[in-house]
C-alpha cells in the first residue's frame, strides 16, 4: 500500500468525522430550544423517556448532546436520575442510525448526489434565513463525500486480496472466544483513541465488505465501540458534578452488561442477525441475499447488529432501572463539601464542550445557582445586621463577637466566590462562542456575560455593607436607633424583595415574567431612599445621633439602592433588554 493511498484513506476518514459534526451541530442549531423543551415534557415514565432519548439522538445525530440535556435537567430537578437513564439508553438506539446512514453511503454509489448536496447548501447558506439547512446539507455532503472516497479507496487498496491484511486476520481462529474478547477490546480501544464511533465503523465496514475481516470479528469490533464510547464519557465525567458522574456510570454499566449477556450467544446471535438481513433484504431487493461474498449484506449485517444489540438490551434492562439507579448511587457517593465554604461550578462541564450549541443550556443553569447564592449572601448581612443589634445597651460578650466574626467570615467567602464565578463561567463561555453558533445563541451569549458582572456587583454591594456594619460593630460609634433599624430592615426587605423577583425570572420562562414588579419595586426603593436621606438630615441636626452614625446609616441604605440597580440590570439582561 503506497504512501498515498493510506493518506487518502485517512483524509476520507476525516472528512467522514467533520460531516458528522457538522450536520450534528447544524440539526442543533435547527432544533435545540425544542428539542430540549421535547426532552423535559416528554419523559414522564421509562418507556417515554426511552423514545425520547431515541428520536432526539436520532434527530441530532449526537448521543452527546442528548446526555448534555439529560444531565441539566436532572441538576436542575426537572428530570430524576431514574428518568435520565433511560433517556440515555435511547440515546444508544437512536445513535445506531449512524451506522445505517453509512451501510447505505458505503454500498451503493451516492457520488451524484455530493456536488448537488454543496452546490445547493452554499446558496441556502448565503440565504441568511436557511443557513442552517445549508449548513446541513454541507454536513450531509461531506459525510457522503468521505464514505465515497473511503469506498473508492477500499477498491483500489483490495484488502481483500492483500496477502498480509488477510494473514493477519486469518491468523485468529474466528470460532475462538479469545479472538472475540481481543477484537472486543481492540475495538474499544481504537474508539478512545479516534474519540469517533462512526470513524471505527467506517473502518469495520471497509475491512468486512472487503473480504480482509470475517464477520464475527468485525461484529467483536463493533461491540467494542460501544464500550469505547463509554469510557470516553465517564472521563469526561471526572471533573463533573456527582448526578454526570452516575449518568455516565449508569451508560457504562448497560453497556458492559450488554456485552457479557451477548458473549455467551454470541455466534448465535450473529448467525440469527445475518439471516434477519437475508429474509429482509431479499424480500426489499427480490433477490438472494444467502452469499456471504456480498459486500452490500456485510455492511447492512453490521448495522443489523449494533441495532439489534442495542434494542434488545434497553429491552431488557428497562425493567431494571430503580436497580441500576441505586447501584450508581451506592457507587458514587456526593462530594462532602460545604457550599456555602467552598467554590466549585455545578452545572458547566469541562468535558460536554463537544456541543456548544447546548452548552449554553450548562451556562444558564450556572448563572441560575449564581443568582440563588447571591440572595443567600444577601440573606447573611441581614443577620450580620441583626447579629450587630443585640447588643444593644450592653457590653458585647465574648459568644456574640464569634458569632458575629464567623458571619462576617462567610459573607467574605462568598465575594471571593462571586468573583471567581463570573471569571469561570466567563471562561467557559469565551469557549463556547469560539464554535459556529446561531444569532439567537450568540445574543444569548452576549446577555449571560452582562448577567454574571451584574451579579459579582451585587456580591460587591453586599460585602460593602457587611464591611460597613463590622466597622460600626467593631468601633466606639454609637448604636443605630430604633427608627433608624426599622428603616433599614425596611429598605433590605424591598431589596431582598427585588432579588426574589430577579431569581423568579432565572429560574423560569421569560415569556412568563412580568418584569414590571422588578421596575415597581426599584421606584419604592429609591424613593423610600430620598425620603431616608431627608429624614437623616433632620435627625442629624436635632441631635437624635450624631453624624457619623447617619453617614454609616447612609452607607447602607445607598448600597441597598445600588444592588437594587444591579437587580434590574440583570432583568434587563435576561429579558433582553438594552443597556439604560
Amino acid at each position: 500500500m503506497s504512501i498515498w493511498v493510506f493518506f487518502k484513506l485517512l483524509g476520507s476518514l476525516a472528512l467522514l468525522m467533520f460531516g458528522m459534526k457538522s450536520m450534528s451541530e447544524a440539526l442543533q442549531k435547527m432544533a435545540g430550544p425544542q428539542l430540549r423543551h421535547a426532552l423535559g415534557a416528554m419523559t414522564t415514565n421509562r418507556f417515554t423517556g426511552l423514545q425520547t432519548g431515541t428520536v432526539v439522538t436520532a434527530s441530532v445525530q449526537s448521543s452527546t448532546a442528548t446526555t448534555v440535556m439529560t444531565v441539566s435537567f436532572v441538576n436542575a430537578g426537572l428530570l430524576t436520575l431514574a428518568q435520565a437513564i433511560s433517556v440515555i439508553m435511547g440515546a444508544n438506539i437512536g445513535t445506531t442510525l449512524t451506522a445505517w446512514i453509512m451501510a447505505l453511503g458505503a454500498s451503493f454509489d451516492i457520488s451524484n448526489l455530493v456536488y448537488p448536496g454543496f452546490f445547493i447548501g452554499i446558496v441556502l447558506i448565503y440565504m441568511k434565513k436557511r443557513r442552517y439547512v445549508g449548513d446541513f446539507l454541507f454536513g450531509l455532503a461531506f459525510l457522503l463525500l468521505g464514505l465515497t472516497t473511503l469506498r473508492v479507496t477500499g477498491n483500489d487498496m483490495d484488502l481483500g486480496n492483500n496477502p498480509t491484511v488477510t494473514a493477519f486476520f486469518q491468523s485468529f481462529n474466528p470460532d475462538s472466544f479469545f479472538t472475540t474478547l481481543v477484537f472486543l477490546l481492540l475495538g474499544g480501544v481504537m474508539t478512545f483513541c479516534v474519540q469517533s464511533s462512526a470513524a471505527v465503523m467506517a473502518i469495520t465496514m471497509l475491512l468486512c465488505s472487503s473480504g480482509a475481516m470475517p464477520i464475527y470479528q468485525g461484529i467483536a469490533l463493533v461491540l467494542g465501540e460501544n464500550l469505547g464510547t463509554t469510557i470516553t464519557s465517564n472521563l469526561a465525567a471526572l471533573s463533573a458534578n456527582t448526578q454526570a458522574r452516575r449518568a455516565a456510570l449508569a451508560h457504562m454499566f448497560f453497556n458492559i452488561f450488554g456485552v457479557i449477556w451477548i458473549l455467551f450467544v454470541f455466534h448465535w446471535f450473529v448467525d440469527a442477525v445475518i439471516w434477519l438481513v437475508d429474509y429482509v433484504g431479499g424480500n426489499i431487493a427480490n433477490k438472494d441475499m444467502s452469499s456471504m461474498d456480498s459486500k452490500e449484506k456485510l455492511n447492512f449485517v453490521l448495522a443489523a447488529f449494533h441495532t439489534c444489540f442495542n434494542v434488545i438490551n434497553a429491552g431488557i434492562l428497562i425493567w431494571f432501572i430503580p436497580q441500576i439507579e441505586k447501584f450508581v448511587c451506592a457507587i458514587i457517593k456526593p462530594k462532602k463539601v460545604d457550599e456555602e465554604e467552598d467554590f466549585r461550578l455545578h452545572f458547566i462541564t469541562a468535558g460536554f464542550m463537544k456541543t456548544p450549541e447546548l452548552s449554553v443550556l450548562e451556562a444558564q443553569k450556572e448563572i441560575q445557582a449564581f443568582s440563588d447564592r447571591m440572595q443567600r449572601m444577601f440573606g447573611m448581612v441581614r443577620d450580620l445586621l441583626n447579629e450587630s443589634s443585640t447588643d444593644t445597651g450592653k457590653k458585647k460578650g465574648e459568644k456574640s463577637n464569634e458569632d458575629f466574626n464567623k458571619l462576617y467570615s462567610r459573607i467574605e467567602k462568598y465575594e471571593g466566590i462571586s468573583d471567581n464565578m463570573e471569571i469561570e463561567i466567563a471562561k467557559y463561555l469565551d469557549q463556547v462562542s469560539d464554535a459556529h453558533l446561531s444569532d439567537d445563541t450568540k445574543a444569548k451569549i452576549r446577555a449571560m456575560l452582562r448577567e454574571i458582572s451584574e451579579l459579582e456587583s451585587i456580591g460587591d454591594a453586599c460585602y460593602n455593607m457587611a464591611r460597613t456594619i463590622s466597622r460600626k460593630y467593631q468601633g466606639k460609634q454609637d448604636h443605630f436607633t430604633d427608627a433608624q433599624y426599622e428603616h433599614l430592615h425596611q429598605m433590605m426587605q424591598l431589596t431582598d424583595n427585588a432579588l426574589t423577583q430577579m431569581n423568579l425570572l432565572m429560574g423560569g420562562r421569560k415569556e412568563t415574567f412580568d418584569v414590571n414588579r422588578t421596575f415597581n419595586i426599584e421606584n419604592e426603593i429609591n424613593n423610600f431612599r430620598n425620603q431616608l436621606k431627608s429624614q437623616n438630615i433632620i435627625d442629624v441636626n436635632n441631635h437624635e445621633y450624631t453624624y457619623a452614625v447617619g453617614t454609616i446609616y447612609l452607607d447602607i441604605i445607598n448600597e441597598c439602592e445600588k444592588l437594587a440597580d444591579y437587580v434590574v440590570n440583570v432583568v434587563e439582561a435576561r429579558m433582553g433588554v438594552r443597556q439604560r
